[in-house]
């Protein structure tokens, strides 16, 4: 299996660890400033980027725009993890060429552009999107006053490491 599959694969299963721990209420929880989202559309968001991916790997394109928006992975846990299991399910089995090009259809703000891609180069996007999500997710953790384990959860693998104070 490719690295960047693998990756890929080690990042999203952070958020089965997310699912196990959280209600209904938390996930959809969306009284944190300052714009009011909760961990349940994130976690929708990041899925319905891979799912938006892996539709279809045999096509020469990706529309990023044409995303599915199921809102009731956002306020149920059961769903979201069902979402996420096909996504991961789909990651395995894909016969995915990393190297393989592929045009990417996006609205970068300023209306729908094709950008040429390979899957991998997608891939490892969707990746740092999906941790990027993941540390606005941790926000929304600490102002609910939930504790997360997982110390690199929302952390960049390149984010330099806090160094422990010596005691003499």
């Amino acid at each position: 299996m490719d690295v960047i599959i693998q990756s890929t694969l080690k990042t999203l299963n952070k958020t089965k660890v997310l699912l196990d721990n959280l209600s209904n209420d938390q996930l959809c929880d969306a009284t944190v400033s300052p714009y009011y989202s909760s961990i349940g559309s994130h976690l929708r968001h990041i899925l319905d980027f891979y799912n938006c991916i892996l539709i279809d790997t045999n096509s020469d394109t990706v529309d990023l725009t044409a995303r599915t928006r199921d809102k009731a992975v956002e306020s149920d846990c059961g769903r979201a993890e069902n979402y996420l299991n096909l996504v991961i399910d789909k990651l395995n089995t894909a016969v995915l060429k990393t190297d393989k090009k592929v045009t990417v259809i996006d609205d970068l703000g300023m209306g729908k552009i094709e950008i040429p891609y390979t899957y991998g180069a997608l891939l490892a996007q969707a990746n740092s999107h999906t941790i990027h999500h993941y540390a606005i997710i941790n926000y929304i953790f600490d102002r609910l006053g939930i504790v997360l384990s997982d110390t690199q959860f929302g952390y960049n693998p390149t984010t330099p490491k806090k160094q422990e104070a010596l005691v003499k």
